[in-house]
């Protein structure tokens, strides 16, 4: 009866062994890639091997093609299966066969063999060449890590296999999206967000980055959304590994908002909606799940502390770096198609068939082939095809004419839209590449900003005047001020004048400020805050075709030193005693030109008893100043406020407000003189 019982067991436990892989196969071949291909289902079915196993992934794989895949695409994927299988049999029991790269090459050789005789007899075989290669590596990849769920060994490389598991099938699901939020993806980037806070940034960028890039091949959109906001967030959320959940989802959210901003595609939305659900999703785990209740960890001393994390910034910054000029490493290849695949197409729509294709085709192929070759520039030019462009003796032979110039219209069009769909994905492409090396720029900023302790010594007072008026018959000024003091001891003057006047510049100017005063206000450098606003307001601006002026003084008080950028703004004036400096920049205002346009500098020191003025193109111009330097150059007063009233009264004359005004003052008083 014991015997009995033990072997009814172990009946059991081999037919849900048998079951799981099936529902696993059948439910990975809902992951498709762009292309058509479910190369998860594959590689598992290859990880199986032979015997019962392997024969339940083949069955599941053989159903999920039935239902989750074209006719065509499921009968290649049902016979790389196949063969598949039946290589795993053939080689059984050999040693070849037990070498962990076997299993996983074969399998990709097989995929490669029946997709490749696809490729071939179709009639754009470059098309689909790219998917065919991509199919092939990821059975290959796939089937290695499945490799430790299915056989024995290998116990240390069971918890990643588990995660890539966990992530393909929730691929499986990403199409699966109410509200435009995708359940698999936000799954898997509250998988990434664990990883990361559990393992470390390290471990999180890793994960983030492949589990991002197979969903970007999942998704087919071209341009590696996820694997760039995956693999930022994770670096980000394991800064403090197994420390507080909240502050780690925190930096997971800003990181991924921050990878996430130049993406102007509705994908880059969704992608925020399901960051921004992953962090709710990780904290509410409960915490038996993370491993109980956690011991609180001393934290070490801030000089170790420090050294660590700017270790791991210029890390970053040097891989973002790196991943950047590898990018532009390469040769070009070209992505244009020849018109001739237009006539192509429409030939096999409309001549296969015609009594006189032989005629067309084969005897008479030359002049065929110059008739529609002299009509090309013709379509291209008009966007459609006329009778008239083809030559006499082709037009009055063709028996089909009225159709097969409907045909050739109709592939015209798909070529035009494909031509234009290829111009914006590379420029989308060159765009989304900047933003590596803005990241890097802004990573090695703060790295070194770590460093920077402020000097001991005296800090020199200041005091500071603004002005603004609107634009005659707005309500509303398009110039927006701003000043504050950063935990570095760094005093800021912003002035930005948004594009136009009215509410809708006002927007524009106080959105340019608050970002800009963020970014400063973290300890980012000021050109390297400035670069990433450049870039970002350039992505923004071709949707909006919006931009604002930037004027940006930085004063360090403990030394004097200062610093003037522009992008796009009026002169700057420096007036002590009864001298003044007229400071300007030839840059173009921010969002007009994109990365690695940066701003016009120039560094100054600052002696008490002096004036800074800062003023908007509609206060006065650098070919219209004379009045405002004789005004300077004769004030006596010490009264920043007062003097940017003056200043403003005066625009008012000399300009009748035709535009937004703004002015703001710095005055740094004389020093004390201490009694002895």
């Amino acid at each position: 009866m014991h015997g009995q019982l033990t072997l009814d067991n172990a009946r059991t436990v081999r037919f849900l062994n048998g079951g799981v892989r099936f529902f696993l196969s059948a439910a990975l071949t809902a992951a498709t890639i762009s292309g058509g291909g479910a190369p998860f289902a594959l590689g598992l079915t290859a990880a199986c091997g032979a015997g019962i196993d392997g024969m339940c992934a083949l069955a599941g794989a053989a159903l999920g093609a039935l239902v989750f895949l074209e006719f065509s695409t499921g009968l290649a994927h049902v016979a790389v299966a196949i063969l598949v299988y039946t290589a795993a049999v053939a080689f059984r029991g050999l040693k070849i066969a037990e070498k962990p790269l076997f299993t996983p090459m074969l399998a990709a050789g097989m995929t490669l063999a029946v997709e490749g005789i696809y490729v071939a007899q179709s009639f754009s075989p470059l098309e689909h060449l790219t998917p065919c290669l991509l199919s092939t590596v990821l059975v290959g990849a796939s089937a290695r890590c499945y490799a430790p769920l299915t056989r024995g060994g290998e116990e240390e490389k069971k918890p990643d296999a588990l995660v890539f598991l966990a992530v393909t099938l929730l691929l499986a699901f990403s199409d699966v999206a109410p509200a435009g939020i995708s359940l698999g993806r936000t799954v898997i980037a509250c998988l990434v967000l664990f990883t990361a806070w559990q393992k470390g940034a390290a471990s999180g960028a890793v994960t983030g980055v492949w589990a991002g890039l197979l969903a970007d091949l999942c998704a087919g959109g071209g341009v590696l959304v996820f694997t760039a906001e995956y693999g930022f967030a994770g670096l980000a959320a394991g800064l403090r590994t197994r420390q507080s959940r909240l502050f780690s989802a925190i930096l997971w959210l800003l990181a991924a908002l921050t990878a996430l901003a130049p993406v102007t595609q509705a994908q880059g939305l969704s992608a925020m909606k399901e960051a921004a659900l992953a962090a709710p999703l990780f904290l509410l785990i409960p915490r038996k799940l993370l491993g109980g209740k956690r011991v609180k960890q001393d934290t070490p001393p801030q000089s170790k502390a420090l050294p660590t994390l700017r270790e791991r910034l210029d890390r970053a910054a040097t891989a973002f770096r790196d991943l950047y000029d590898s990018l532009g490493r390469g040769p070009v290849q070209s992505t244009e198609e020849n018109p001739a695949i237009v006539f192509d197409r429409a030939a096999e729509r409309v001549c296969r068939g015609c009594a006189l294709c032989d005629l067309c085709w084969k005897k008479e192929y030359g002049a065929t082939y110059n008739a529609l070759n002299d009509a090309t520039p013709y379509l291209l030019e008009r966007g459609r095809a006329l009778a008239k462009d083809f030559p006499n003796h082709f037009s009055s032979r063709c028996i089909h004419l009225p159709d097969f110039l409907a045909a050739i219209n109709g592939e015209l069009s798909a070529y035009l839209l494909r031509k234009q769909y290829r111009h914006r994905m590379d420029e989308t492409r060159q765009d989304a590449k900047g933003q590596y090396a803005r990241l890097s720029d802004l990573l090695t900023a703060t790295a070194a900003n770590l460093e920077a302790v402020p000097t001991a010594g005296a800090r020199r007072s200041y005091r500071i005047g603004a002005a603004i008026k609107p634009k005659q018959g707005e309500t509303a000024c398009g110039d927006t001020l701003a000043s504050f003091e950063t935990d570095g001891g760094l005093l800021c003057l912003l002035l930005s004048d948004g594009m136009g006047s009215g509410e809708a510049a006002r927007r524009e100017s106080a959105l340019t400020c608050r970002l800009l005063r963020q970014f400063l206000e973290a300890g980012v450098e000021a050109e390297a805050a400035l670069n990433t606003m450049n870039a970002a307001m350039a992505l923004r601006g071709q949707e909006t075709g919006s931009f604002s002026t930037i004027d940006l003084l930085t004063l360090r008080l403990e030394s004097g030193e200062a610093a003037l950028y522009k992008y796009g703004a009026a002169p700057t004036y420096i007036k002590r005693f009864g001298r003044v400096r007229r400071i300007t920049g030839a840059a173009l205002p921010a969002g007009l030109k994109p990365a690695p346009a940066g701003p016009d500098v120039t560094h100054v020191t600052l002696e008490p008893d002096t004036f800074a003025v800062l003023i908007s193109d509609g206060a006065a111009d650098s070919g219209h100043d004379e009045w405002l330097q004789n005004l300077l150059a004769g004030w006596n007063g010490t009264d920043p406020q007062q003097l940017a009233n003056l200043i403003l009264k005066e625009a008012e004359k000399q300009n009748g407000l035709s535009d937004d005004c703004g002015v703001q003052v710095l005055y740094l008083p004389p020093e004390e003189v201490k009694k002895v």
